[in-house]
């Protein structure tokens, strides 16, 4: 199961991100001391490190989950982008507003191509529709189901 690997924040538009251990989320808000905190549809952004490995291969370097602009950064897996698809992040309930298009300036701040590396592989937007304390290491369902709390999860000893 994919985990959280890296947290990001930035308290103001075109600010460097900042590298956090955890998050508070807010339920209908979003995280606490970030610039969307409180906006009424893009409250968290997240996005998979395997998609950003996708778009280092396809950029030809690196392409630093900081850069990105995004909030969350999960381990592995495909980050669904269909809206009303739901994440569990921890103890967060995610929906999915949109598809997190990548922004012009990734040219500027990675480098040329870095944009379009990024197209179809840069992560969801999303509401929070259950707030909680985000930290690294926590599970994230991305199809919205967590066995390990499901009876059948428990049986198993997930």
């Amino acid at each position: 199961m994919p985990t959280v690997s890296q947290l990001h924040t930035a308290k103001g538009r075109r600010l460097p991100m900042r590298s956090f251990e955890q998050l508070e989320v807010e339920t209908a808000k979003g995280i606490v001391g970030d610039r969307y905190h409180g906006a009424r549809h893009r409250q968290v952004t997240i996005q998979s490190q395997s998609s950003l490995d996708e778009a280092s291969d396809v950029f030809g370097s690196l392409v630093p989950a900081a850069l990105t602009r995004r909030n969350i950064t999960v381990s592995d897996g495909v980050v669904p982008q269909a809206p009303g698809s739901i994440i569990r992040v921890g103890p967060v309930v995610l929906e999915v507003v949109r598809v997190a298009a990548p922004c012009k300036l990734l040219d500027d701040t990675i480098g040329d191509g870095a944009q379009a590396a990024l197209r179809r592989r840069g992560g969801s937007v999303c509401r929070v529709l259950e707030g909680g304390l985000v930290r690294l290491g926590d599970r994230v369902a991305l199809d919205g189901v967590d066995e390990s709390q499901t009876l059948f999860g428990a049986a198993l000893g997930r």
